[in-house]
This record gives structure tokens, sequence and C-alpha cells, in this order.
């Protein structure tokens, strides 16, 4: 199981040199950026310091990882091991990411969701050390300053939280914090972006959450969130201060903003600054990768297949749009693309002139009402008889066991993507999917499931539609190509590149998705072929253009061996050193 990833990536030059640093003794072990525990060499105990402050064994990376791996075995309560695996990281950044890289599809669920969310909603309680930047709205005049605060000088990636929409577990205010520290977490383990380049921020405007205003724990604002033009002004100051001291190919990624604020900052800022929004973007990349996985199994063109959405928020919308894209792509108009995509969110399906009103950005999947209009999804799936049906809801198990059944009826290999985040919000198991369509059905989760077996002997592998095998590629080639500017034809580019690493093998299991364990290698291949797009339609301004883009990624990306912090000792000659003797 140890170092299996490993082999899959060239080591850094740079990361395998020695290290210089000013510190010793007892700080050098308080840092967990230079932190190794028991592994510091003697002569490195001797020469900084630490001779004593540790037990005289000397340890390898492979032991201490062992121990925790046999500690966190003895743990059964997920939170519990959410705070034991964050706690090796504020001690030991090295050991952390090694553990992570080892068993990185056992350790995601927890690091990442569903577990991030439950830590989430906990965040006040499980309080040890702060992680990130925190800006509040008090600041205002004053975040330049703050930002200033952060130690490192050269960030290269920001994620960025107000916590007004965490997952599925709405306003979480500045517990939402655990969103940003998690998503950087998945940029160094699944793409090796230096740890010290990445800042995670999180922006306190209040929180509507009234159990979280009478929590003597919560750590943001006690009011509530403020809606009025001093948001925005906020927001505005902090994406120029961030490019004011990090420069303006640093990329921020908006991350869990509320619906009705996440497509209009990334139309706001998407062609003045380096960013994107994972919850529209990479969500769409990762589904449009299942979906295109579903065309291979099935051997029916994405052109041809209807597809009904519940839910008509960012993720819907974000994927629908790619959806499009790639139709277009495939010989379709865009008008003929959105007429195969319909939504149904709380209020019903989306058609022209409902008695709710539909926004700007769901015009476009807004169709003429059927004869019958349905006034359930049960209904709308037998009237509209789509292919594929995605849910992006956040509602709970609302893929029923009627709408399932209904789908098997309808198709010989129903799609159903239950992308609803945490698993106790997806929209059905993986277990009624497959048990409901006599595991005829392709199915994709937010959230992962175990296998299933059926009762004829039958076992599938639910893929997991994680967002984590898009972004860190694409934040990794954005950031060394110094893109300014990110397109969507990066996310279908990233989409296509996802899709073309399932094997054969991965098919017949039922995954629609490449293994996590080698989710590395997935995300380098993602970054190599963003990055070929990126230069070939000169959106890059890193010069000179590197020759070899899967040789220079890889050399760039950063590994968890520890490095050695002995000063660079050497001799000089005797005769040049010191006065001739006197006669």
């Amino acid at each position: 199981m140890f170092s299996r990833l490993r082999i899959a990536v060239a080591p850094c030059g740079l990361a395998c040199r020695s290290a210089h640093t000013r510190e010793k003794g007892k700080l050098l072990m308080l840092n967990p950026r230079t932190n190794k525990g028991m592994a510091f060499t003697l002569k490195e105990r001797q020469m900084l310091g630490l001779q004593g402050l540790l037990p005289p064994k000397i340890e390898t990376q492979d032991i201490q990882a062992m121990r925790f791996h046999r500690n966190l075995a003895k743990m059964t309560d997920p939170l519990q091991k959410y705070i034991y695996i964050m706690g090796i990281q504020e001690r030991n950044e090295k050991l952390f990411y090694r553990v992570l890289q080892d068993d990185i599809e056992r350790l995601m669920p927890i690091v990442y969701t569903p577990t991030v969310g439950l830590a989430c909603t906990q965040y006040g309680h499980i309080f040890r050390r702060p992680k990130g930047l925190f800006i509040a709205i008090t600041d205002r005049g004053h975040v330049r300053s703050i930002i200033g605060n952060w130690p490192e000088n050269d960030v290269k990636a920001v994620v960025v939280t107000d916590g007004e929409r965490i997952l599925g577990l709405g306003d979480l205010g500045v517990y939402g914090m655990g969103i940003p520290v998690g998503k950087l977490c998945l940029y160094t383990a699944c793409a090796g972006i230096r740890p010290d380049k990445c800042l995670p921020v999180c922006i306190d405007v209040g929180t509507d959450n009234q159990t979280l205003l009478q929590d003597p724990f919560y750590m943001g604002l006690y009011q509530k969130r403020d809606r009025s033009q001093l948001y925005d002004d906020l927001i505005d100051e902090f994406m120029e201060a961030i490019i004011d001291r990090y420069g303006q190919s640093t990329l921020i990624q908006f991350e869990d903003f509320g619906n009705h604020n996440a497509f209009r900052f990334l139309r706001k800022y998407r062609e003045k600054y380096c960013t994107f929004n994972d919850d529209i973007q990479g969500t769409a990349a990762v589904a449009l990768a299942g979906l295109l996985a579903a065309q291979k199994v099935i051997g029916k063109p994405l052109t041809e297949h209807r597809i009904l959405f519940l839910g008509a928020g960012e993720a819907a919308l974000g994927i629908a749009n790619l959806i499009v894209m790639a139709m277009v792509e495939g010989g379709l108009s865009t008008e003929e693309a959105q007429k195969k995509i319909w939504m149904f969110d709380k209020f019903g399906l989306l058609v022209q002139g409902r008695e709710h009103k539909v926004d700007a950005n769901q015009e476009p999947f807004s169709h003429p009402a059927p004869d019958q209009v349905p006034k359930t999804f049960l209904d709308a799936v037998n009237v509209l008889q789509p292919s594929a049906i995605v849910g992006v809801a956040g509602a709970g198990r609302l893929f029923s066991h009627d709408v399932i059944q209904a789908m098997g009826s309808i198709n010989q290999r129903p799609i159903i993507f239950a992308l609803s985040n945490p698993t106790v919000k997806a929209e059905c198991t993986a277990e009624d999917a497959y048990t409901l369509t006599e595991g005829r059905c392709l199915f994709a989760s937010g959230s992962p499931f175990e296998p299933v077996k059926l009762t004829d002997g039958q076992v599938f592998k639910p893929g997991q539609g994680n967002n984590a095998y898009i972004f860190p590629g694409v934040a990794l080639a954005v950031v060394l190509s110094g893109v300014r500017h990110i397109s969507d034809k990066v996310f279908l580019e990233a989409a296509k590149t996802l899709t073309a690493q399932l094997s054969e093998e991965e098919l017949a299991q039922g995954r629609l998705y490449p293994r996590l364990s080698n989710i590395r290698e997935v995300s380098i291949n993602i970054a190599v072929n963003v990055m070929e797009y990126l230069y070939a339609n000169h959106m890059a301004f890193h010069y000179p253009e590197p020759k070899d883009k899967n040789q220079y990624i890889r050399s760039n990306v950063w590994t968890n061996d520890y490095e050695s912090f002995l000063p660079d000792l050497y001799d000089w000659p005797a005769s040049i050193s010191y006065p001739p003797k006197m006669q």
C-alpha cells in the first residue's frame, strides 16, 4: 500500500536538494514545513540544536507512515479520523502528504467529501489551530494589509469561500473554511502543487444560520449575512489585493458561494483575473467526463441523448452549458443542443411562462411546456423519456424507487448520476440504482459508495464523479503556464482527457472514472493536455514555452520526501586560506 503512487512521477530536483533554513532547535520542530519528527539525522540534530530534544531513535518516513496507518485503523468515527489526519498536517506537512498519497482512495473521503462536510458543521467545536486567512467585512479598507500578514511571498493558488453554500449543507459562515483547506490539500496530494504556494481564504460577511448565531463556539461575526453593496466592495478589494501582492497570474478559485453570487462573480471576474468556480466549471467537467464514458459503453453519441436534471442551480447550469459545448463540437447547433437538456427544480419543470420566475442563467434551458406538464420528477421522467438523469439538488433521496424503475423501463442502459454531496444528500444510493435496474444502469455519485453485489453474483464498483479528478490538474496547468484568464474550453479539454484514461477493464466493472488510487497520474495527464491547449490557443504567458510539456510538468511536481537541513559544507585549499609561514 505504501508509496504506490511514487513511481508515477519523476521526483522534483528542487525538492530533493538540501533545504536551507535559519531556524534552529525547537522552532524547527514546531514548524510543520520543517518538522521531520524522529527522522532528523544525527548530524542534523547535532548541528541544528536538536540533540536531546528528540528520543535517540532515528526513524525513516516509512516507519512514521506505518505508525499513522496503524493508529488510524483503530479509529471508527469519521470525525475522529478527520481530526487525527489534519493534526498530522499541523505538525508534519511532508508526512501528511506522504500518508495521503499512500492510500488516497481511503483517505480522500475523510479530508474531503463527505467527512469534510461533517467537520465544517463542527468546525468551532473541533478547532485546534487556525489555517488560512480570515477576512471579515469589518476589515474593509484594510484587506491588502491583512493579505500582507500571510507569511508566504510567492502564492500561486488561492481558494476562497464565503461559506454561504457549503456542499449541500447550506450557510455555515466561517465554519466553511474547512472547504478551502481541504481543496488545497488535494491540489498538493493529487497534482503535486507546492503547499507553500497555496492560500485558503474565508470571507466572513456574517451568516443567516440561526443555530450558528446562537452557538458559543462559533468563530465568525455574530451578525446576519451582509447582502448590501458593501459585500461586493469587499470581494472587489480582496481580488485587487491578491493580485497586488502575488501578481496577475495568481489563480483564484471560488468555492461554495451562493447560487446568486457564484454566476455573477464568474461573469464579473473571469476576463479580469485568473479565476474559475469549481462548483460550476469543475463539477461540469467531471459530470461531462462521466457522460462521455457512458457514451463509450452504450455506443450512442452524446448528441443523441436527452438529459433531465434534478436541480437548476449553479452545478446543473454549469454541467448543462459544458454539455452544450460538447454537443456543438459534435455537430449540433447551440439551440439544438440546449433543447436536449431539461431541468426540474423545487418549483417544477423549467418551462416558458411558468408561474415561478426563471432567471437569466436558466432561460436557455426553459423550453415550451409539453402537452402534459409534469407535476413531479417521476412525471417528468415519464413524459420526457430521458436517457440520463443528473441529480444536483442537494435535497436527499429524490431519485425514488419509482424514478429508477421508470428509467430502467425507458432505457436499456439508463444513466443515473446522483452527484449531490455529502453522501446523505445523494439523490439515491448505488445499491438502489444497480438493484432496481438489474445492473443495467451506468451510475455515478458525488460521494463514494461501496461496491454493489447483486443476487446473480454481478459486482459493480460505482464511479465517483469527484471534482478532484478535474480541479487539481487544471490548476497545475494554469499555474505552470502563467495563464491570466481561464476559458470554459479548458474544462472541456480536461473532461475529454479524464475519459480517455479509462481502461476497458474499468468500464466493464461499471466504473465511469479511473481509480482514485491513480489520481496523481490522472491529474498530471490532464495538466499536460490542458497546457498543450493553452499554448496552442495563445492563452499561456510563461515563456519560453516548454518543448516537452510532460517532462516540464513532472519536473515541477512537489515531492513529500524529507529534505536535509544541513548547511552546504566544503573545504578550501589550505594553501590559499592561510598566510605563508614567517621566516
